[in-house]
């Protein structure tokens, strides 16, 4: 019982002092990576059914990636070794009991950037009943901040997009980073490639498909109309060979917005057919309905033997500035 108290005490101090910031201090920079979450709570929890519940949410793979990777690295720490070193986390999620209910999200509290997330309950029971009900929102919110931060770095460098044909045509704007060299710009088809290590790369396409049907307006062509582009400009390295979507592996389709506009978000895998060559695919599907149009925007990632995930989370950073003018 003594533990408890003493716990609780520890908790009400952290939140005394976030709840106290004091402007007038300069703020260092904060540490971590895109995709890491340290979570402060105490072993009586994260040992027992409230930490199986968020770690089941924060540690879920990612779909569409050829090896299962998680989305979020994380650190644990006991409340009372929440010390100045772990203050400088980037993305700090503090779990535990209080004297009240209490869900609330701060920033650059300790450093800068920095976004804190506070979930206290009274007891056992409404602490686990509150996690379960949170954990979607808490992965949604740090995701979100990660590609607020992703994108707020590469805006330093970014493409000159004034000089591609097929955004001019298309009438689409993208923040694009400046790495990305040209493969392909046919007026109506872009491809943009970025080599980031030895045999790695990350790509980008952008194409538009007149809306022909129903089915195509509700997104159930998406596939079809994909495996057409492949064949007609991502060719492979002899003839025969062109990229198309994995069918042993069945993309994951949602509905979403992109823009403020009706899309379909597709992950899933390619391969090049007839060749030993895959790896993992984001795309948004744009229903411009007044120029009764599809304007898709894709990102893939080719990179064997090694860990996708963080190309992938930077690829869908990038998809997300497109604007359709």
């Amino acid at each position: 019982m003594k533990i408890r108290v003493l716990s609780t005490l520890i908790i009400c101090a952290v939140l005394f002092s976030c709840n106290n910031k004091k402007p007038e201090l300069m703020l260092v920079d904060s540490n971590g990576r895109m995709n890491q979450l340290l979570v402060v709570m105490d072993n009586e929890f994260w040992d027992n059914a409230e930490g199986t519940a968020l770690q089941d949410a924060l540690r879920e793979d990612v779909y569409g990636l050829p090896q299962k990777e998680p989305q979020f690295n994380i650190t644990h720490v006991e409340v009372n070794g929440f010390g100045h070193l772990f203050k400088r986390s980037k993305s700090i999620l503090i779990v535990g009991l209080g004297a009240t209910s209490e869900f609330t999200i701060q920033r650059d509290v300790y450093a800068k950037p920095q976004t804190i997330v506070k979930l206290i309950e009274p007891n056992k029971e409404s602490l686990l009943k509150t996690i379960e009900e949170k954990k979607a929102h808490i992965v949604q919110i740090f995701k979100n901040e990660d590609l607020k931060a992703v994108q707020y770095r590469l805006r330093k460098n970014q493409l000159d997009i004034s000089k591609l044909n097929t955004l001019k045509n298309l009438g689409v704007s993208m923040q694009i980073p400046g790495a990305y060299k040209l493969v392909d710009d046919t007026g109506d088809f872009l491809w943009l490639r970025q080599h980031v290590r030895d045999g790695q790369n990350t790509n980008l396409l952008v194409y538009e498909m007149p809306i022909s049907s129903q089915e195509d307006e509700d997104g159930l062509n998406i596939l079809t109309t994909r495996d057409l582009i492949g064949e007609k400009y991502i060719p492979g390295e002899k003839e025969g060979m062109y990229m198309i979507t994995e069918a042993a592996y069945p993309p994951q389709v949602l509905s979403t917005k992109i823009d403020e506009k009706k899309a379909y978000q597709t992950r899933g895998k390619w391969e090049v057919k007839n060749a030993f060559m895959a790896g993992p695919f984001l795309s948004y599907t744009i229903v411009d309905k007044p120029n009764n149009r599809l304007v898709v925007i894709e990102g893939f990632t080719y990179a064997p033997a090694t860990n996708k995930r963080d190309y992938m989370f930077e690829i869908e950073a990038v998809l997300k500035t497109v604007k359709l003018n």
